[in-house]
């Protein structure tokens, strides 16, 4: 058994040749490299957005001079240097900053989720975690991803901060996904309970983010800017790890070193449109008519310096290139990868036929009619950065095998208590639909990864699939397509092979999103 494994991961090392095709054993140990360098380009795509390597990347220092370079600004330090957080990152990322900075960290205060220390302890990640003595203060609350009076307590300690800044200081925020719940400080009379509610009656009458966004910045002292308001005059220089498609800085963690765009009137219109203006509290009325009379009008953020340093388009491209050195001819379709997770699980499904076809028989293509099928899906999806026609394209005159790579992040119409993600119900459902057809001489494999390391409430990040699977789980006795009926995917890959489609990474400590992997072997 050992020399076998020995074999197996040496196969691992190189695409697979099509001398492997022979007979059960080969096509068997063929499976496993391919599903060990599906998993090994995952680790790939996450460890390109670590909090140690992004930081280094976007920060350098220069011990003798103490200059501070961010991109192409250079800042001195002199005893001026503080930081703040907010996100399910910034442990990491804080860890990481005071690492590279040293003494030269005055003070800082961070608001990160409830339990992530003793996660990561527990996880054995020590490089996520604050050194003893660190000079950074943590907060953790907004327990399952809501806003609560932990988090108001770290919004309030982090204004405090920013506002005892000078124009001698200089504001280093970290900001990353879960940063809008970390980060809760309405402006009184306005209690956080009242904000909530609202934002909640929005919700349940079929407010988009954007709108809600729109009235969470109207409402807080922090957010649209407001965290940037106060530090001024400082300099504030906000590191951001984007867990939102396209990457709007003034939309992650709705904002607080971005100007507002929007004013008194545009939440008004949000409120008349879903019938809740006259139901506001008193408190809400007063601070939106105190704001329409502002003198001074909506603030600009000047002395803000706003760097994207981690993002799905980052991990992606890093993944492009694992995929390139391991003799794949590689191609990023999409970073804005959104929709239903059904319409996504059809796309990749018929992108797997109509390329398969592509890259086994050149002169033939595929039919017309699952060409249109496959532009129709994609127009439907509303992608706007989908390269389907290059990736198409790639496909003629490739010898070798080929990797797809997709991020963003579906979403899953929940009508079943089971337990699962939405990376691994759209690995199964992928899984489902590639065994409805033959595929023809080629390899198929395809992986669904959240780049956090947790799918949904599982201890796994995504799972893998292959077109036998519904056949293969037929055989042990499992339907499919009743788990998928429950949205039960977790419970199906853990009884499918004894869980060897599960992904496991643990906690990542970062988060752009998720990843798509979808694999094409010629045999």
């Amino acid at each position: 058994m050992a020399a076998a494994l020995q074999v197996l991961r040496h196969l691992a090392r190189a695409p697979l040749s099509p001398l492997l095709w022979g007979g059960p054993l080969a096509r068997l140990a063929s499976s496993m490299a391919l599903a060990e360098q599906a998993q090994q380009l995952f680790e790939s795509t996450v460890g390109a957005v670590l909090p140690g390597p992004m930081l280094q990347r976007a920060l350098s220092l220069d011990p003798d001079s103490g200059q501070l370079k961010v991109r192409d600004r250079s800042f001195q330090l002199q005893q001026n240097l503080y930081l703040v957080g907010f996100g399910k990152a910034v442990l990491g990322m804080a860890t990481a900053a005071e690492e590279l900075l040293g003494q030269h960290l005055v003070q800082g205060v961070i608001s990160v989720p409830k339990g992530i220390r003793a996660a990561m302890e527990s996880a054995g990640k020590q490089e996520m975690l604050l050194k003893p003595h660190s000079r950074v203060q943590v907060f953790e609350g907004a327990e399952n991803n809501l806003p609560d009076r932990d988090a108001l307590r770290a919004a309030l300690a982090i204004r405090q901060l920013a506002e005892a800044l000078t124009a001698d200081d200089l504001l280093l925020v970290l900001i990353s996904g879960g940063g809008s719940a970390l980060l809760p400080a309405p402006i009184p009379p306005v209690t956080l309970e009242e904000k909530q509610t609202l934002t909640k009656l929005l919700a349940a009458r079929g407010a988009t983010i954007q709108e809600l966004n729109t009235i969470r910045k109207a409402l807080s002292q922090l957010k649209g800017g407001g965290l940037a308001q106060a530090a001024y005059p400082a300099q504030v220089v906000s590191l951001i790890l984007s867990d939102v498609v396209g990457d709007p800085v003034e939309v992650i963690a709705s904002g607080p070193t971005v100007a507002s765009i929007h004013s008194v009137q545009d939440c008004l219109h949000i409120l008349n449109r879903y019938g809740l203006r006259a139901a506001l509290p008193r408190s809400v009325k007063t601070v939106l008519a105190r704001a329409d009379s502002d003198p001074h009008g909506p603030h600009t953020c000047g002395h803000v310096l706003n760097v994207i340093i981690g993002s799905n388009a980052l991990a992606l491209a890093e993944a492009q290139k694992q995929a390139e050195a391991l003799g794949y001819r590689a191609v990023v379709l999409s970073t804005a990868m959104q929709g239903d997770v059904k319409s996504v699980a059809q796309f990749y499904a018929l992108l797997a036929r109509v390329a398969g076809t592509r890259l086994t028989m050149p002169g033939a293509g595929a039919s017309v009619e699952e060409d249109e099928q496959l532009y129709e899906l994609a127009a439907e999806l509303q992608l706007p950065d989908l390269q389907l026609k290059e990736a198409l394209e790639a496909m003629v005159g490739t010898q070798g095998p080929v990797c797809l790579l997709a991020g963003g992040e579906p979403t899953v119409q929940l009508q079943g208590s089971g337990k699962g993600g939405r990376n691994q119900e759209l690995a199964l459902r992928v899984g489902a639909e590639l065994g409805r057809w033959p595929l023809g001489p080629v390899d198929v494999l395809f992986l669904s990864g959240g780049t956090d390391g947790q799918d949904g409430p599982t201890e796994a990040a995504g799972a893998w699939v292959r077109p036998e699977l519904t056949s293969q789980a037929a055989a042990q006795g499992l339907d499919v397509a009743a788990f998928l009926a429950h949205n039960d995917s977790h419970t199906f890959f853990c009884r499918f092979q004894g869980g060897a489609h599960l992904l496991h990474t643990g906690l990542t400590g970062t988060n752009v999103m998720d990843a798509h992997l979808l694999f094409l072997q010629p045999r």
